[in-house]
């Protein structure tokens, strides 16, 4: 290798890493407040118009900032497939579904092994087009016919493989890496004194699996509130919406509400608040996909960046 090829390389990773440490939101940029209007959950962007959850319905605000409702039923994380249909975590009726363009649903997955599953709460998409999903438990158990809480793979309608996490307590948040080397799961098992409140990475092989033993702590919260719905940008920071500014029977608030955009390795690179509470999930959107969107509280903040 020449002096000036090995020179030209080495500058290339320095800006690579650079990039990725560098703050991306915009100097000087204060988070905007669109007010209370039922952005729990999802969101997702779509044609210029950003798709969230209020825990009944989806709701849809359009380009001029106007709310209205999409469709019912659907009350957790949202993603948009490459044909442009709204994949959608129904907690409620515990499944699954996909929202066709003329509106019809279908169902991808409502049960494994038999078994209703407990509330699906998020969701990514791989390279291949399979969906990830998270399966956690929050509040009364009784009805839990799986008896855990789990991460499961799409492969097509009604095929559903569980994927195994070891070391997850409480599976909530979920992202996949553009190359589908690196799995990252929320566990958030925040109701409970001393529950894992960690953001976790796994490697995942060929098939799309769980390499045994990979398993490996990106940030911990310790007794904070966990972290929850999360994205990537193209530089591989990760934005982990997560936080509280109350204090529990269960947890602190050293952690305030807001997202945190963490580098790959788990170091914190900037924080943006939000109010009045558990910032719970976040999406990129806009006309040029540089504006971060974020549910918490049932409130919209949005925030420009680089």
């Amino acid at each position: 290798m020449t002096m000036k090829l090995f020179s030209s390389l080495l500058l290339g990773l320095t800006l690579a890493s650079c990039s990725t440490m560098r703050s991306p939101i915009v100097p000087g940029a204060v988070p905007k407040d669109h007010g209370l209007i039922g952005a729990g959950e999802g969101p997702a962007w779509k044609d210029g118009s950003l798709y969230f959850t209020d825990g009944k319905h989806i709701n849809r605000m359009d380009p001029k900032g106007h709310t209205t409702v999409f469709r019912h039923n659907a009350s957790n994380g949202l993603l948009f497939n490459r044909e442009g249909r709204l994949v959608a975590c129904e907690s409620g009726l515990r499944r699954v579904t996909r929202t066709e363009k003329d509106r019809r649903i279908t169902v991808l997955a409502d049960r494994f092994e038999g078994k209703r599953f407990n509330t699906p709460n998020d969701l990514c998409m791989d390279s291949k087009g399979r969906i990830y999903f998270t399966d956690p438990r929050y509040g009364p158990r009784e009805s839990m016919e799986l008896g855990y809480e789990g991460v499961y793979r799409i492969d097509a309608v009604g095929k559903v493989t569980r994927i195994r996490c070891d070391g997850a307590e409480r599976p909530n948040g979920i992202l996949i890496t553009p190359d589908d080397k690196y799995l990252f799961i929320a566990d958030n098992n925040n109701n409970n004194h001393g529950g894992s409140r960690k953001l976790l990475r796994y490697e995942l092989d060929k098939n799309g699996d769980v390499k045994s033993g990979s398993r490996k702590v990106i940030f911990d919260r310790k007794d904070g509130r966990g972290p929850d719905g999360m994205k990537m940008d193209a530089a591989g920071r990760i934005y982990v919406a997560a936080g509280t500014n109350k204090v529990t029977e269960w947890e602190t608030n050293r952690f305030k509400a807001g997202c945190y955009i963490l580098s790959p390795s788990g170091h914190l690179i900037d924080f943006i608040p939000t109010a009045p509470d558990e910032a719970r999930n976040c999406a990129f959107g806009g006309k040029d996909g540089k504006t971060l969107f974020i549910t918490s509280g049932n409130h919209l903040w949005s925030v420009p960046l680089r």
